[in-house]
């Protein structure tokens, strides 16, 4: 797989997770993708992100944190005009509807996420999802 571009790369991407094992790994797949990330824990984390990251750095969000939101999170990045993809079970169709209709451009599993996150992370960079 090959690297993305250099100004691609320099976008940070907010990733929204509070969940350690999660947080790590889509931190991980930021990292392998060539960029670097801001990680929000909770609604007042995410706001300050969003507020010191350029408008066009992508957001990830794990739809089930427990100390957010996880629709409410997509909406406030979608509404500051980030494009947003989100995280989540993959039988919890009606949470990942909600999330689409609330502005996440794209609702992945984790098991996605976890086998193909560096490719998925690079596409997100690229403008392709």
């Amino acid at each position: 797989m090959e690297s993305p571009e250099p100004s691609v790369a320099s976008l940070p991407v907010i990733v929204v997770a509070d969940d350690l094992i999660w947080s790590s790994r889509l931190r991980a797949a930021v990292d392998r993708a060539g960029s670097t990330s801001v990680v929000a824990r909770t609604t007042e984390e995410l706001a300050s992100a969003l507020d010191d990251s350029p408008a066009d750095a992508p957001v990830i969000v794990d739809l089930n944190g427990r100390a957010y939101d996880g629709v409410a999170a997509v909406r406030a990045a979608a509404d500051a005009d980030h494009l947003v993809l989100a995280v989540g079970q993959h039988e919890d169709i009606a949470l990942r509807r909600r999330a689409l209709a609330a502005g996440a451009r794209r609702v992945f599993s984790y098991n996605k996420l976890f086998s193909d996150g560096p490719a998925v992370v690079a596409s997100l960079l690229e403008g392709h999802l």
